[in-house]
């Protein structure tokens, strides 16, 4: 499964890190003010690999699909709730549509298995704008029953999310994703994948009570347990993830390969990357890590990853919401490397070099 993935190169350049550094250090402000700006500011350059760096044609993409595990009742909400939240985002009406339109960021949105026909009563090879229909399957398996998914409908799905990122414009990626039951399949993966307890990883998704999270927990134990030979990480995908986490995948990696800023969202969309991360670990080289989640298990994806979130605001919607929200950071990161003069060009004087005081 993995022969058609792509290959990264590290992008770190002593040269135009020094360089990036001396550029920061000489803008008109004391050493290091701006904090973790400057960090993001150099970070983003070196995705970029330039001194220059310029945020250009960012792509949200909402990644859609069910979960067979939802079945299970390890969710608050019906199944329904996917393919009508689709809609929603369709019709502009969803947290992420109204933040993508405040921000200048465009929205897609990938049915990558969602059990709704979003083409019905159209003309035969008819498209509606803002969709794109990558469909590997009508949702996933019940994985308390059986794989999620086969190895093939995995590598399909992981196809898919290369060649729809090929398609698209920009340097930057935005995630999202939309599946009821997907806190489940995520909970799943960091467990598997950074050798945590389930009860560590599963918390309350789309708003479960104490005992509904308890018997979320012990489903999901249980699913770890039918699956428990699927420890590599394709085939972790296959066996507990969801179409929309592998399509996901598949983007995140191809959006490394070709140097684009990807922008990660909450606990979901961190799950994708876990398992990028995974098959290419320089693929963080490339993420800028939006918030961390409300969620519980988000926490400690980001430690696992040894990552850093730049805002943390109790969000748990996903949708690609905290994505949306931090963006302007990154406008501003690169900004102030554009565009904020040098001491020298401004002919402001700089820090004054004093003497010891004597003792």
């Amino acid at each position: 499964m993995t022969r058609n993935l792509p290959t990264l190169a590290d992008i770190h350049c002593p040269e135009l890190t020094q360089a990036l550094r001396h550029k920061l250090d000489n803008k008109t402000k004391p050493l290091g003010s701006l904090g973790r700006l400057e960090d993001l500011a150099l970070k983003l350059g070196q995705i970029l690999g330039t001194e220059t760096p310029a945020l250009e044609q960012p792509q949200m993409v909402v990644f859609a699909a069910d979960h067979g595990l939802a079945a299970r009742g390890v969710s608050a909400f019906p199944s329904d709730v996917t393919w009508q939240m689709v809609e929603n985002f369709l019709a502009g009406g969803a947290a992420v549509s109204v933040l993508a339109r405040q921000h200048g960021l465009a929205l897609t949105v990938v049915d990558c298995g969602v059990k709704h026909d979003f083409l019905a009563g159209l003309p035969e090879g008819a498209a509606r704008p803002g969709l794109q229909v990558r469909k590997v399957a009508q949702g996933t398996a019940d994985s308390s029953a059986q794989p999620a998914m086969t190895a093939v409908q995995c590598a399909q799905a992981v196809a898919h999310g290369q060649e729809l990122l090929r398609g698209l414009p920009g340097n930057a990626l935005l995630l999202g994703e939309m599946g009821i039951g997907n806190t489940s399949a995520a909970s799943l993966l960091l467990a598997r994948l950074a050798g945590l307890d389930i009860a560590l990883c599963t918390g309350a998704g789309t708003g479960l009570d104490a005992p509904a999270v308890q018997r979320k927990t012990e489903v999901l134990r249980e699913v770890l347990q039918r699956h428990a030979s699927a420890t590599a990480p394709l085939d972790a995908l296959a066996a507990l993830g969801g179409l929309e986490i592998a399509t996901m995948v598949g983007a995140v990696l191809q959006a490394a390969h070709e140097r684009r800023v990807v922008v990660v969202d909450g606990f979901i969309a961190t799950s994708a990357v876990l398992v990028a991360h995974a098959l290419q670990p320089l693929v963080l080289q490339r993420c800028v890590f939006a918030h961390r989640s409300g969620e519980r298990g988000h926490e400690f994806m980001l430690q696992h990853l040894g990552v850093q979130a730049l805002l943390d605001l109790g969000l748990r919607l996903g949708e690609g919401s905290g994505g949306a929200l931090a963006w302007p950071l990154l406008k501003s990161a690169c900004a102030i490397l554009r565009e904020m003069a040098s001491f020298e060009s401004a002919g402001v004087s700089e820090k004054s070099v004093t003497e010891p005081l004597a003792q």
